[in-house]
This record gives C-alpha cells, structure tokens and sequence, in this order.
C-alpha cells in the first residue's frame, strides 16, 4: 500500500486554532451562567452551552482535518462525522455539568476530566476514521495526543470551576487569555494526533457515501457555521448577563430594603390606601407585643380603636389617602399587650409609585425611656438632689404661676422663708456627711408638719430647698389667712426643736421663719421673697426659734445691716476694731488673776458697737475668720506688752467662734500669734464653747494640739449645752465658766443654787478650774463663794475696760471706796 505525503493549509490552521480559542472562551463563560442557573433554565444553558460548545471543538478538529491537504480526492463518511460531532457534544456536556455544580471535589473533577478526555479523543479519532483515505497509526503519538487532551481536559474544568463566581471589570481579560492557552492545549492534541497517522493510497471509492465538496471550501463553510453558533452563543450570554445583572441588582436592591424593613429597631407597619396593613417588621411585635396574625389584612384604625390609643396631637385620626403625599408626624400614647403604657412616635411616609399613591409605611418608635429620661433630667434641674425637693428654679416657676393665677383670681397666698439655726454648727462639727443627713430629717419634718395641717395641705403647700440650710415655702390655698400660715408656721417651729439622734447623741436646733403675704408684702416674686427673707432675720434677732410676718419697719432695718456689712468689711483696714478686757477676780484676795479679751467695734457713725450687734453679721458673711485672728493676735500683743512692762503675770482668755475653732489653720494661727508677739503659751487661754465639739474625733484632735502648744483651754457657758459631762471625759479642758444664766437669779432660784454648787464640786473633784461670770450683785457673790467659788468675773467688780483702763485701775493698789466695793490688786 503505497504512502501518502500531504502538506498543511497554513490559513486553514490558523482559522482551526481561532475556533479552539473562541469555543474556550465560550465554554469559560457557559460555565459561569451554568452554575448561576437553577432548575429549567439550567439544562437549558447545559444543553445549549454543550452544543455550542462541542461543535466549535469539533469544528476545529474538522477544519484543522480539512487544513492537511493530500494529493488524492478524500470524501468523508457522513455517519462517522456525526458520531464525531455527538461525541464532542458529550463530552463538552459532560464537562459543564461538573463545572457548574457548587461542589467542585477533586474527586468528581478526576471523573469529569477523564470522561472529557476520553469524548475529545474518540471524536478525534473517529473523525479521522471518517476519512475514505486509509490511515494508520504510530502508537507513540497516539498515546502523546491522548495525554494532551487530557491535560487541555482537566486545564478547561479548573478554569471553568475558577472562573464560575469571578466576575470583575478585568474577568473577561482574564477568560480570553485562558482561551487562548486552551485554544492550545486542543490544538495541540488535534495536531499531535494527525502526526501520529499515516495515510495510504485507496484502491476502493467513497463518493457514493463521502462528501464531495472541495475541503477548502467546507472548511470554510464549517468556520463560518461555527463562528455564527459561537457569536449567537456569545451574544446570548452577554444579554443574558446583561439581564442578570440587572436582575441582581433589583434583588440586591430589594434584599437591602427588607434587611432595612424587616431589621429596623423602629416598628414599621405598611399600608394600602384604605389603611389596610399589608406588612409589618418584627419590631412591632417587640414593640407592642402585639403578633403578626392579630395585625395583617386588619384596618389600622380598627387597631387603634381596639388597643385605645391616645392621639397626643390636634389630630384624633390618620387620613391614610393623603393627595398632599408629605410625611406627617403624630405622638400618641398605647399599653402593650402587658398592660405598660408606652410612649409612642409616630410617622406617616407616602409610598408612591409612577407618581401614585399607593399607601403608606407607619413607622411607630417607641420613646418611652428617652421620656423617662428627659423626665428624669428635668426632674434633677427642678430638684434638689439631696432631699428631692423643689429648688430655687422650681420655685421661681411655681412662684410666677402663683402670681398670674392668684391675679386672675383675687386670692392671696403667703411666701415662708425658713433658715435652720445652728445647722452651720452640726455641719462644722459633725461633718457634711451627718449635715446631710441632719437636712433629710428636717425636710421630712417639715413635710409631715404640712401634711399634719390640713389633709389637702400637700396640694395646696410647696416646700423648697433654696441651699444650705434654707427653705421656702408657698401657701397657696384659698384660705391662707395670716392666722391659719401662723398656725403652720408654728407647727412646723414646734416640730424642728425637737431632738435629732446623731452620732448616738441628741441635737437640738431651732427654726426661723419669715412669712410676706400676697399682695399685701409685694405683688412680685423678688419682693415676696426679700420681703420674707427680711421678717425672717428679724426673728433670728430676736433670739430665733419663732415665726414672723414682714412689716414695713422691716426694710429700715434690712438697709441697715446692709449698711453695717459693708462698713464692717473696712473696719480691720481702718483699725477701727478695738478690744476691752474684763478682769478675773480671785474671791479669796480680791486679787486680778486674768483678763478675757472682748472685741468693740468703734463705728465712724454709731460709736462703740459691742460683738453682738456685729459678730453674727461677721459669721454670716464670713468675715469672722479674719475678724477672730486679728482678736488673737492683739490680745496676745497687748499681754505681752504689759509683761514686759512690769505688769503682773497673768494669762488673757480670748474666745472663739464655732467658725474659727473649725477652720484648718487654727493651731498654725495661733502657733504664729504667740511667735510673732513672743507671748508665751501658757499666757493664752481659748475659751470654746460645747457646741464646737460635737464630732469628738475632730475636736480631739484640735484640742490635743492646742494643749501640746501650751495653751489652756477653758469650756465657756458650761451646762447651756448637751452631754457636758462626755465633753469633759474626752476633751482636755483646764477650766470651766458657769454661764450668767446660772448666776442671773442664783439668790432666788433654788435649782440655780444647785445646778451652780454641783458645776463647782464636780470641777474641783476633776481637777479643773472653774469661774462664774455675770456677777452683779454682792448677794450673787456671797452664794458663790459659800459654794466655794474661787475665781469670778463680772460688773459687780468691773466692766469691760480699755487697755488704758485696766492699766490704771488694777496695776496698783486701790483703797476701798465710799461706796463699799472692794479692794482689789494686781496679782
């Protein structure tokens, strides 16, 4: 048999590859709509896409057969190439199913590949076969061509796996440039495979069952075929991507929507004109508490109607047909399904479509705890945190209220403006902490003294708590007489003086009140107030614990501690502050064994003020700290001054204030006083009184400190106060003063008599000193030295005196005078 040489038609090559690059292509991008697709449309695009796909590997095949060019006439058998092009069909088939299913495991890919390779291979070969030329083979190369295509077999399904869900602006680059390597791989394997034949001169014809058209041309034809199947399939993927994404984005879009409907924090009811709910998210159930079921296909008035929603608004109903399409706001107030009453924010958006409206989406939020929490801050800005009642701006508020309505109405209503006397010392000496405590009390006592006047009086009565120790209160009852505010007044006097448990001790503090009647006292806030203010100073000057209405006189009175302020400010600068000392007169000898030290302020205008007209003034406005060192400092000078002067020996007691006893530098003052003065400390004696030492740690502390300087401490006013006798165990006290009170009426009252005796033997049995002030008359002096009273002070002997004074009347002898008095010497 004699063997055939043909040569290869280098155009038609070229074209065989184009069409093995295009099918691959086509082929990556069928994977990708294969696997995307479900159910019909996917054995649609199976079926469509492995034609497609097969011819365009078996068009490259059989123009690539048609590019080798024999010098004898070849026919092809009809059926052979059918069975070629069924075959490549199959197997291109077999390879998009498993590269468009979700598992890509390596397992079923093996399987795929080998399938592949086997329909690529035999529809090669059976292609050939279909030649009238006789062929045969060189086994080498067959099985060369058979590994090729099974590498081009397993290249396609990786890159059709890889490429299913990879979709980027670049996707299509990265597609044709793996095409074109699979263009290779199939070439390859066509091209290696017709190497591997050998053709043979035929004695026999074909042509009554071959093709007989002239192979240039049906190669051509073929090409043309396939690239108008490949192009159409091409075409179909691009409008079907086209559509796809177009679908994806509406389902994206969609998706979004209901991730935002369905997961709002806000409840969001959809409906229809008629105000038929058509959808709801499940925050309306979390909301309400209401469930799906009770809602959908329900008119949402006849909701409202049933859960007795409460419109907050102008509006008691929603037009849901709204031709004005703008979005409405409504408050409304409903209980959930629990009972708990809600707040509700409501808000109406039209849905329109095409420029229709169509319904409506409801969007309800629940804004109870921002309302709980609004209240809550409102609350503390017209509180007091402390006892939770009204504060300064409550009051001014109920105050201009008051007025407008009490206008309108022709009533009267009475303003009380209550200060607590002696807070300022339990909050000194107890610390702010019992202080604290201290106010509650008081609050409460108050607040059950109005509630004790009249049944309706909480009504009717606001308390506030202007700061600190000061209260305000506002009678506003029809019948707020004078008489019947006198008689609250007093009840909550009475209630304030009874004792306060503190610290395991009773304390006793006491109330003042002023009271200005509308319109009477001021048609104005700021004038029922000052007006109040000023009545209740007036019964602090009159010894506190009572009640008093304003009266004119009391505005002279005001201007003129106004008056007295300010030039009690000057007084130090202008050294118009002076101090007198009262001698200490031992009974025994008459002798003058101390002086106390006591401040006058000589006034430019009113002359020699004595401390009680000033002192309160000065610890009010706080001008006692520097008023009480300068007082320290000038007795210290003036003693030291007249020792050093040859006068007797002799210690100056000064006193001082609840203020300055707790102020921080207290030992540092007095530590500087007696350097700066070169008094020695056993010179000074500091009178306190009981008052300073209720907290006994503190006053311990101050105490042990002064007593380590070498100061004396001296208890004055002794038995006016509470639990003398613990002071007296803990605190380091060298001398004790019975108060005046005691000595006042010591020749007619018994129990003065022997409260006086029982002060001075337990005195002399603690080892203390003790000394009697305010004596006046000789009866008052003979009962306290027949109870063996040693050391007195009083006018009986002498008043207050000048330095000057002191100096001519007591540092020499005196001779007894007409009069009877004593004599009295310097020790």
């Amino acid at each position: 048999m004699e063997h055939l040489h043909g040569t290869y038609n280098l155009e038609l090559v070229i074209l065989s590859y184009i069409i093995a690059s295009l099918a691959s292509y086509a082929a990556l991008d069928l994977a990708g709509r294969v696997s995307q697709a479900s159910g019909v449309a996917r054995n649609v695009w199976l079926t469509c896409g492995a034609v497609s796909m097969g011819l365009g590997i078996w068009s490259m095949h059989f123009v690539g057969m048609l590019a080798f060019v024999l010098p004898t006439q070849v026919s092809y058998s009809t059926g052979k190439v059918v069975l070629s092009v069924l075959l490549a069909i199959v197997a291109s088939g077999v390879a998009l199913n498993i590269a468009g299913r979700q598992s890509g495991k390596m397992s079923k890919l093996l399987i795929a590949g080998v399938l592949m390779t086997a329909g690529i291979s035999s529809m090669h070969y059976v292609g050939m076969a279909a030649m009238s030329t006789p062929v045969t083979y060189e086994p080498g190369r067959v099985v060369l061509s058979i590994l090729i295509a099974a590498v081009a077999s397993f290249a396609a399904l990786w890159l059709m796996f890889f490429f299913r869900y990879r979709q980027s602006r670049h996707t299509w680059v990265y597609k044709m440039g793996s095409g074109l390597i699979m263009g290779i791989g199939i070439s390859g394997m066509h091209y290696t495979g017709m190497s591997a034949a050998q053709f043979h001169q035929s004695h026999g014809s074909m042509a009554s069952s071959g093709m007989q058209i002239e192979p240039g041309i049906l190669a051509y034809l073929i090409a043309s075929g396939t690239f108008i199947a490949l192009g159409l399939t091409l075409f179909g993927i691009f409008i079907n991507q086209r559509m796809s994404q177009k679908d994806q984005r509406i389902h994206e879009n969609e998706q979004w929507y209901q991730a935002l409907y369905h997961n709002h924090s806000d409840a969001i009811i959809s409906v229809d004109k008629e105000g038929i709910v058509k959808g709801i998210n499940a925050a309306v159930t979390t909301i309400t508490g209401y469930p799906e079921k009770e809602v959908m296909d329900r008119s949402i008035d006849d909701i409202a109607q049933q859960i007795d929603i409460e419109w907050i608004s102008e509006f008691d109903s929603i037009d849901w047909d709204d031709y004005g399409l703008e979005q409405a706001h409504y408050m409304a107030k409903m209980r959930d399904v629990q009972g708990e009453l809600l707040d509700l924010s409501i808000v109406v958006v039209p849905v329109v479509i095409d420029g229709k409206h169509v319904g409506s989406h409801i969007l309800i939020k629940d804004i109870t705890e921002e309302k709980r929490v609004q209240e809550s801050i409102r609350h503390q800005a017209l509180h007091d945190p402390l006892t939770g009642l009204p504060n300064r701006r409550k009051l001014d508020d109920v105050l201009a209220y008051t007025i407008q309505a009490s206008e309108e109405k022709g009533n009267s209503f009475a303003v009380m403006v209550m200060d607590i006397d002696r807070f300022k010392m339990i909050n000194d000496s107890l610390g702010h902490s019992i202080g604290d405590v201290f106010l509650k009390e008081v609050s409460s006592r108050i607040m059950a003294a109005i509630e004790a006047s009249d049944p309706k009086a909480m009504e009717n009565v606001m308390l506030a708590r202007m700061g600190g120790d000061e209260f305000t209160l506002v009678v506003t009852h029809e019948q707020a007489t004078e008489v019947r505010v006198a008689e609250l007044a007093k009840q909550i006097v009475e209630a304030i003086q009874l004792p306060y448990r503190l610290k395991e001790n009773d304390f006793y503090v006491t109330a003042s009140i002023g009271i200005a009647m509308y319109p009477h006292h001021g048609a104005g806030a700021d004038s029922l107030l000052k007006h109040a203010d000023s009545a209740m100073y007036e019964v602090k000057k009159n010894g506190k614990n009572g009640f008093h209405f304003y009266t004119a006189q009391l505005d002279s009175e005001l201007y003129e501690r106004i008056e007295l302020e300010g030039y009690l400010r000057k007084a130090l600068e202008r050294d118009e502050m002076v101090l007198y000392y009262q001698p200490q007169i031992r009974t025994e000898d008459s002798r003058m064994i101390g002086v106390e030290a006591l401040i006058r302020w000589n006034h430019p205008l009113k002359g020699l003020l004595a401390p009680d007209v000033f002192i309160p003034l000065a610890e009010e406005t706080g001008m006692i700290y520097e008023i009480g060192n300068w007082t320290l400092r000038e007795a210290c000078r003036q003693m030291k001054l007249w020792h050093a002067s040859g006068g007797p020996l002799i210690p100056v007691s000064v006193n001082l204030s609840s203020q300055q006893f707790h102020q921080s530098n207290l030992v540092e003052q007095v530590r500087n006083a007696l350097h700066e003065t070169g008094l020695e400390a056993r010179y000074l004696e500091l009178e306190i009184t009981e008052s300073m030492m209720m907290d006994a740690a503190v006053s311990t502390a101050i105490l042990k400190e002064l007593t380590a300087l070498g100061v004396k401490i001296s208890l004055d006013d002794f038995g006016t106060g509470y639990s003398s006798l613990s002071y007296l165990k803990h605190f380091p006290i060298h001398k004790l003063k019975i108060d005046r009170s005691f000595v006042t009426d010591i020749t007619e009252s018994h129990s003065d008599q022997a409260i006086v005796a029982t002060i001075i033997s337990m005195a002399q049995n603690l080892k203390m000193e003790v000394i009697a002030e305010g004596i006046e008359t000789k009866g008052q002096l003979d009962i306290l030295m027949q109870n063996d009273c040693r050391e007195i002070q009083g006018y009986y002997f002498s008043r207050p005196l000048p330095a000057s004074e002191v100096e001519h009347d007591f540092f020499v002898p005196l001779r007894l005078q007409g009069n009877g008095t004593p004599t009295v010497q310097s020790e």
